[in-house]
């Protein structure tokens, strides 16, 4: 006996007006979509204003203190080794929690400070050689890599498969771009399949090395990637990588699947305060060149910019491992973390609109801006003198590289300022202030 009372509506799909039918197939479908893993997308990469790209390479696991002075300094990214044989180390049982990982992830996620994890290096289980040279260890690697993807999916991190293996050091008994590029063929789809909002990030090399890539080119490395990141360590200043990258995205446009962009990342840079040369560098300049480095990544339209190191790994003065930090080892503040707080402050939602042409290729000048409001970062490579910035008459707030003020009022058709080789901001009264 049917139980409905007599009269009583029944609500049949199939009795739905067709346009409700629609509406209602579109709602289910929505709502399904939104509970599948499978419409997750990627994390879009960081605009380039400032400071969303800027962040510093990290050499600990866990909640140090480190983590909240990272995020005071306006730093939104920081970089990190996944250690393969620290989390793996009984065949097939991961240990992400007690190796300090899961903590560090929460911990970026809570302050808003993004992840690039290093997929590395070695395991003894599986390879005898700081490299993966075999069936198995790529294998074993691969499976590790998409353990790690599927622990931390949905958090927009960008997967690095390994550092540096253009180097001995770390890939030994020596580099081969053939065993790297089965390495990343071999864990890219299963990164990507494990945690849809990241990205698959490759090369990470010591510097540019075009023939080197080249090669890894030619076996197909940009089929398998969203990001090429590099390294771009130098004894010159920041301004000379501008050539270096032109080259590069030449040859990138030589071999990128069609249709297919490949962003460029500066994945670890930095200035030790004890020069390849083993000459002193001075925390004033260390402190110029990171804010010059950043300001010329931004220029360049590279969307995430590593500072190697966020702290001074030792205390060894004539090591210069020990010499790269933002602070000391004590977690005292060098000049370049403050430098670095003061820029990410200073220019916050700050993009670069267009370089100004001072008439000296020493001189470098930004035309930066953010909704109606525009400033002016600017610099010289040479001496101090007096550049001619084109700035119509009006009020402007400069600020010196460690947050010193003055405001100055002009009318002459241009503004004529001394040019320093540590970097300035103009902040550009509007019509609204």
């Amino acid at each position: 006996m049917n139980p409905k009372t007599e009269g009583s509506p029944t609500i049949s799909i199939l009795h739905i007006r067709p346009l409700y039918f629609f509406v209602f197939m579109v709602v289910l479908f929505l709502a399904i979509g939104a509970l599948s893993p499978a419409v997750m997308v990627a994390e879009p990469l960081p605009g380039l204003a400032v400071p969303d790209g800027f962040g510093v390479n990290i050499h600990f696991t866990g909640l140090p203190r480190d983590l909240k002075m990272i995020a005071d300094a306006g730093f939104k990214f920081i970089r990190m080794d996944l250690v393969w044989s620290r989390i793996e180390k009984a065949k097939g049982k991961y240990d992400f929690k007690g190796s300090g990982y899961d903590s560090l992830t929460l911990g970026c996620e809570k302050l808003g400070i993004r992840v690039l994890y290093i997929l590395d290096y070695s395991n003894e289980l599986y390879e005898s050689d700081r490299s993966v040279r075999t069936g198995a260890g790529r294998k074993a690697f691969a499976d590790f890599a998409e353990a790690a993807a599927k622990r931390y999916a949905g958090k927009g991190i960008l997967w690095e498969v390994w550092n540096e293996a253009n180097l001995e050091h770390f890939w030994s008994p020596q580099p081969s771009v053939d065993d790297y590029c089965k390495l990343v063929e071999a864990v890219a789809s299963r990164i990507r399949n494990a945690d849809p909002s990241g990205h698959v990030v490759a090369g990470a090399t010591s510097q540019i090395p075009l023939g080197w890539f080249e090669d890894c080119f030619k076996n197909g490395l940009l089929q398998w990637i969203d990001i090429l990141s590099v390294h771009p360590y130098r004894s010159q200043n920041p301004e000379t990588v501008i050539r270096d990258y032109a080259r590069l995205r030449e040859l990138i446009k030589r071999y990128a699947p069609a249709g297919k962009q490949i962003p460029v990342i500066s994945g670890e840079w930095g200035y030790s305060n004890l020069n390849w040369d083993k000459s002193p560098l001075t925390e004033q300049r260390q402190a110029e060149y990171l804010v010059r480095m950043f300001l010329i990544n931004s220029y360049q339209n590279i969307p995430v910019s590593i500072w190697y190191d966020w702290k001074n790994d030792g205390t060894d003065p004539n090591e210069r491992e020990h010499q790269f930090g933002t602070v000391g080892h004590d977690l005292n503040p060098k000049a370049a973390y403050l430098a670095a707080k003061i820029l990410s402050s200073t220019l916050a939602g700050y993009s670069i609109e267009q370089k100004l042409d001072l008439g000296n290729e020493n001189d470098f000048a930004f035309m930066l801006t953010n909704g109606n409001r525009r400033a002016v970062a600017f610099w010289t490579l040479g001496p101090k003198h007096n550049v001619t910035l084109p700035i119509d008459p009006t009020e402007v707030t400069l600020v010196g590289i460690y947050g010193g003020k003055v405001v100055v009022n002009w009318k002459t058709e241009h503004l004529t300022l001394r040019a320093e080789q540590s970097p300035q901001y103009l902040l550009i009264k509007s019509k609204d202030d």
